[in-house]
């Protein structure tokens, strides 16, 4: 699904097939607040507060 023209019927052909988390990921990788959230978090300086704060809000979660 990574590059595919959303416009397009056909380039969601396989979306049945789809997983949550590839459905979430396809959501938030357009959404342009989160791309805001993320570039403060990489510039910042990495507190776990920080990180935690971004996870609540977005409902993620990061293997450790």
């Amino acid at each position: 699904m990574p590059g595919a023209d959303w416009r397009s019927k056909s380039a969601y052909c396989e979306v049945e097939k789809a997983q949550t988390v590839d459905l979430a990921w396809e959501w938030l990788r357009r959404d342009r607040e989160y791309h805001k959230d993320f570039r403060i978090l990489l510039c910042g300086k990495q507190s776990s507060e920080m990180a935690d704060h971004f996870r609540r809000k977005w409902g993620l979660t990061f293997r450790s």
